[in-house]
C-alpha cells in the first residue's frame, strides 16, 4: 500500500515538473522582447523675450525659432533629450519694444526697442505621464513635463529715443534653466508629432542691455530676464532590440 502511494506521488511530482518546464518555456517565449528607442527631430515655433522692455509674456512678441533634437528613452517614464534652438528676426522691424507699455513711466521715458538673436544648446529630462513607447497603447500619446540646463549665446542691440541709452550689438554667453510641458502623439510606428511650451530662466539681467548696473537705474534689480519657446515638432523613431544577457552557469562577481 505504501509502495503504491509512493509511486503515485512520484508520478504526480514528475508530471508537475515536466509541465512546469513546458509552461515556463511557453511563458518566456511570450514575454515581449526588450526594446529601446531613440528619436531625431526638428521643430519650428516662436521665441519670446520677457524683461525690462516686456515685463509680461506677450504672444505678439514671438519671433521665428527653429530647433533640432535627439531623444532617447531611459525607461517607460523617463527620456533624455539634447537639442539646439536658434531664433532670429526675419524683418528688421521685428523687435521687442516699450511700445505696448508706454503708459508706464520707465517705458514712456525710454521709448526703446531690442533686436535679439539667440542660440541655445540644452539637455533636459522628460517625464512621460503615459507609457508612450508601448506600441500596444491606442492611441499612442502622452503629455510630459521637462526640466534641464542650457547654455545660451545671445546677440542684442538696444535702440532708444534717448541717445545715452543706445547700445550697439553685444554678444555674450549665459546659462539658463529650461522647463515646461508638452504633448507627444504617434502618427505611425516611426513618425511622431509634438507640441511644446517651455520657459527659460536666465541667470543674467543683461540680455536686453538694461540692468541695475546702468547709471539711470531703468531696470528691476529683483528680476532676471527670461525667454520662452513654443512650437510644433516632427520626429522619427529608431527601434533597437536589446538581446538578453549571455547565460553563465557560474556568473562572476561583476555579472
Amino acid at each position: 500500500m505504501t509502495s503504491k502511494i509512493f509511486k503515485q506521488a512520484l508520478l504526480i511530482c514528475l508530471t508537475i515538473q515536466i509541465g512546469s518546464v513546458f509552461f515556463s518555456s511557453s511563458a518566456f517565449a511570450q514575454l515581449p522582447t526588450p526594446v529601446s528607442t531613440s528619436e531625431i527631430g526638428i521643430g519650428i515655433g516662436g521665441a519670446n523675450y520677457k524683461g525690462e522692455l516686456s515685463p509680461n509674456y506677450r504672444f505678439l512678441n514671438n519671433q521665428p525659432a527653429l530647433t533640432v533634437f535627439y531623444r532617447r528613452d531611459m525607461s517607460n517614464a523617463i527620456t533624455l533629450r539634447g537639442g539646439i534652438m536658434g531664433s532670429h528676426r526675419i524683418a528688421d522691424d521685428n523687435t521687442f519694444s516699450d511700445e505696448a507699455y508706454e503708459e508706464l513711466p520707465f517705458h514712456d521715458y525710454r521709448k526703446a526697442e531690442l533686436k535679439l538673436s539667440l542660440l541655445e544648446l540644452s539637455g533636459v529630462m522628460e517625464y512621460n505621464f503615459l507609457d508612450y513607447y508601448s506600441r500596444r497603447q491606442r492611441p499612442r500619446l502622452s503629455p510630459y513635463a521637462f526640466v534641464g540646463v542650457a547654455g545660451v549665446l545671445y546677440n542684442s542691440k538696444l535702440i532708444s529715443a534717448k541717445d545715452d541709452l543706445n547700445k550697439e550689438y553685444v554678444t555674450s554667453l549665459t546659462v539658463a534653466v529650461p522647463f515646461g510641458v508638452g504633448l507627444k502623439y504617434a502618427l505611425s510606428k516611426h513618425w511622431n508629432l509634438g507640441l511644446e511650451f517651455g520657459a527659460r530662466k536666465l541667470f543674467t539681467d543683461k540680455i536686453d542691455q538694461l540692468s541695475e548696473e546702468e547709471p539711470l537705474h531703468l531696470a528691476n534689480p529683483n528680476d532676471k530676464d527670461w525667454y520662452f519657446y513654443n512650437g510644433v515638432s516632427i520626429s522619427y523613431t529608431f527601434y533597437r532590440i536589446n538581446c538578453p544577457p549571455t547565460y553563465k552557469k557560474e556568473p562572476g562577481l561583476l555579472d
